[in-house]
């Protein structure tokens, strides 16, 4: 496992050490057979960077944007559920004059499946180097990728029931399993997603989860909290506050072995629900509210 794990950490050192951590992670806790290792089976390498063209961009929010990346020959990306990939860019820094390389992970919000193209949410953060680089392209620019990265092996009817906490983009690896399980009719797993945004103006792919709500009733519920109403004009008639211990127990499946609660989201809601991973990117110690209603580490997964 050792000899195993240091193989990967070299293959991935180009992509950076967050990425190298988060493969070297799965590894150690057993999430990545010899058989699953990243394997170039579609338009993404996960050995090598390739440049990849945006052939679309769409504003959702004020500082979050969907790309489309086109995918060669009809390709798929090659990713699966749930997996990452990685970017990477010149950037110059502040104050200096040469280029630096820049490497961030990001989790693709397109069917894993999708062929022809790829979707990345990205939110620009006023101090996000890479993100600020990637607000900053347009269609016909290109950005280079590398993947997958695997981060939970999904199989079908792996739990009876998925817990899902999201917030902001932290919503990106939740759709991905959405996809999965919905498009697998033999899948019978049900999934209740709790999504907590800044204000309703904030939540990203609303329209998507309301439509797939609304085609699997008896397989997906998805529950919306906003910090605050009104903000951008909207009307408000759903949850408002935090993600809380209170929402939680009201809307999350029990502490059981056929249920599994997902985390994703910024470091505040992770420290308040789960905890944060640990600095290794291992899933670390389980706290907050999930822990406080019966909780155990094996029952969650923090992406």
């Amino acid at each position: 496992m050792l000899q195993a794990a240091g193989r990967q950490y070299r293959q991935l050192a180009a992509a950076g050490a967050f990425a190298a951590g988060m493969v070297l992670m799965n590894e150690r806790m057993g999430f990545i057979a010899e058989a699953d290792k990243p394997k170039n089976l579609g338009a993404l390498d996960p050995q090598e960077f390739k440049p990849f063209k945006i052939t679309a961009k769409k504003k959702l929010t004020h500082d979050t944007y969907l790309y489309t990346f086109e995918l060669p020959n009809n390709q798929a990306s090659g990713l699966h559920t749930a997996s990452c990939l990685v970017t990477r860019a010149m950037i110059t820094p502040a104050g200096e004059a040469q280029p630096k390389p820049v490497v961030r992970p990001y989790t693709p919000v397109s069917p894993p499946g999708a062929r022809g193209y790829l979707d990345l949410a990205v939110k620009v953060y006023p101090k996000g180097t890479m993100s600020k680089h990637i607000g900053s392209l347009k269609p016909g620019d290109t950005l280079e990728m590398k993947g997958p990265i695997p981060k939970y092996p999904y199989q079908p009817n792996i739990k009876k029931n998925i817990g899902m906490v999201a917030g902001g983009t932290g919503i990106a690896p939740m759709l991905q399993v959405i996809d999965t399980v919905l498009a697998n009719p033999d899948d019978k797993t049900r999934i209740t997603l709790v999504y907590g945004s800044v204000s309703p103006a904030d939540i990203i792919f609303k329209d998507k989860l309301d439509a797939l709500s609304r085609a699997h009733p008896d397989r997906l519920r998805v529950v919306y909290t906003v910090d605050r109403r009104g903000w951008g004009g909207l009307l408000w008639g759903g949850n408002v506050g935090v993600i809380s211990k209170d929402l939680l127990s009201k809307h999350m499946p029990p502490p059981d072995k056929d249920n599994l609660i997902m985390v994703c989201g910024p470091p505040g809601m992770m420290d308040a629900v789960s905890g944060n991973k640990a600095k290794d990117f291992t899933q670390g110690e389980l706290t907050g509210a999930l822990k406080a209603l019966g909780y155990t580490s094996a029952h969650v997964f923090k992406f």
